[in-house]
């Protein structure tokens, strides 16, 4: 096994692995509870790297997820959305990437794999395999039954029904992976190193806060930032009919979401703060890796769209990472940009796999994490790709727009629908920061930001842009969405100049 311990090598390396649900890295970072309740418990123990410029390459539940575990873009691991006509958790998942997943490789680097709460969207449904199947590599499984709960759930414990009520000291979600990730620790073999994989609901819906800590930031509400409540002129007509400004009703529930939000993090800090001192005690603290990142971003009322996911903006696509280990300084910032189809690689790549044996779309950030034990270069672009997801029939919530649409609010505003399909370029290059899309649809619609000048994205300029720029993005697209494996790394265009 490669080790990477300067201060003691003969010691394997152990990693910890946090994610959250639905978290926008620069309003977690500047105003959000993520600067409250992790920053605070991890700084005193000097120890985070944050680029704060990691992205997800789609912005849903089970296909980011799928994406994490994988390490491939969602053209090449086939998940598309949460059903399991979507591929969520189906067999075709299963008995593909899911069997060459990051569990499968740090088994076989002799490493003891925990896992605890949601796995994906559709696990233990009839049609995934039931709450029997346990994906391959994992040593302990406590997986959640379905979408995230707090209370009122089932779980998969190593393949065995278990159910839960609604009692805080044995059955709240977030406390039960504490709890059981503690136990993990004390129970492990000190001979092997350890990857603990939890996966908690905070703050995804239905924002069950801890009983005590029901009534904090009674004050707080969501921020005012450049984009929101502002009209979503010349973009895609799903961000074109929310009315605007927002009604009274639209904006107060969005500001109570935002802050039951803040108060189920609570529980999460507690997680934080006791896992770390736990390692401490256990004196594995300087030997272990901790990443703390989310699936996908989320909106609170950016473009009157009152919350959700799945747009193409910086909101819902960009995602905080933090991350701890031997070699990477405290205190540092790195702006080059990372996916979160790179965890996968990163994670093995420090577990000592050869990465040339795993089939990944992404690559390991090592290098720009611990410069001083690793080699390695930045991309300067990448690939972000949806596919809407519609009712057939009319959404009662919304007559007037008809079938296809979905995620729809009292006040007629719509978050999805089937021709909210799209595939983005994202290029970083300097001072040209570019986002070009494309959608699927009936008009060809393209959307393009200089997000240098205009980072709240709130001018399409695709009319203003010199066209041999279009074209260049577009054949980036073209190559980007069709590219497998290395690839996806290896997709070169020349420089782009406005």
């Amino acid at each position: 096994m490669f080790q990477i311990n300067t201060q003691n090598p003969s010691l394997p390396i152990c990693i910890l692995f946090i994610v959250l649900f639905y978290f926008y890295c620069k309003v977690s970072l500047d105003k959000m509870l993520f600067s409250y309740c992790v920053i605070n418990t991890v700084s005193r123990c000097e120890f985070f790297f944050c680029p704060c410029v990691q992205f997800t390459v789609t912005p849903l539940c089970c296909p980011s997820r799928s994406s994490i575990l994988s390490g491939r873009y969602p053209h090449n691991h086939g998940v598309r959305n949460n059903s399991v006509s979507g591929n969520c958790s189906s067999a075709g998942w299963q008995k593909g990437p899911e069997s060459e997943a990051l569990p499968v490789y740090l088994s076989k680097q002799k490493y003891q794999t925990f896992f605890a709460g949601k796995y994906l969207n559709q696990y233990g449904s009839k049609a995934g395999g039931g709450v029997g199947h346990v994906p391959l590599g994992w040593d302990q499984w406590h997986a959640l039954v379905g979408n995230s709960q707090y209370y009122n759930y089932t779980l998969s414990v190593n393949g065995k029904e278990e159910k839960h009520g609604d009692v805080y000291e044995k059955d709240y979600l977030p406390d039960l992976i504490r709890n059981r990730s503690l136990q993990f620790l004390d129970n492990r073999s000190p001979q092997h190193p350890f990857f603990l994989m939890l996966s908690l609901p905070a703050p995804h819906s239905p924002w069950t806060a801890a009983p005590q800590y029901q009534k904090e930031f009674s004050d707080v509400k969501a921020p005012r930032d450049g984009s929101f409540d502002k009209p979503g002129k010349d973009k895609h007509w799903l961000l074109r009919q929310p009315t605007n400004p927002m009604p009274n009703s639209s904006v107060g529930f969005l500001d109570e979401a935002y802050r039951k939000r803040w108060r189920t993090l609570l529980s999460v800090d507690d997680l934080v703060e006791m896992l770390v001192q736990k390692l401490k005690d256990i004196k594995e603290l300087n030997n272990t890796y901790i990443f703390y990142t989310s699936d996908n971003g989320y909106h609170t009322g950016q473009f009157s769209l009152p919350i959700d996911k799945r747009q193409l903006y910086e909101f819902d696509i960009r995602v905080p990472l933090l991350v701890r280990g031997p070699g990477i300084k405290a205190n540092i910032t790195v702006q080059a940009p990372v996916l979160n189809i790179d965890l996968t690689p990163t994670i093995l790549d420090i577990a000592g796999t050869n990465l040339s044996s795993v089939n990944t779309d992404g690559f390991s950030y090592l290098p720009l994490m611990a410069p001083s034990l690793r080699n390695g270069s930045a991309r300067s672009f990448f690939l972000v790709e949806y596919s809407g997801e519609g009712q057939s029939t009319e959404d009662p919530s919304c007559p007037k727009l008809g079938p296809g649409v979905s995620e729809c609010f009292p006040d007629c505003v719509c978050e999805d629908a089937f021709n909210n399909t799209y595939a983005c370029v994202r290029a970083l290059e300097g001072p040209n920061d570019l986002q070009y899309c494309e959608f699927a649809d009936s008009e060809s619609f393209v959307e393009v930001y200089n997000m240098t000048s205009d980072p709240h994205q709130l001018e399409n300029i695709v009319k203003k842009v010199d066209p041999a720029v279009l074209q260049a993005m577009n054949q980036r697209l073209i190559k980007l969405q069709s590219c497998v494996g290395s690839s996806c790394r290896e997709v070169k265009g020349a420089r782009l100049l406005l």
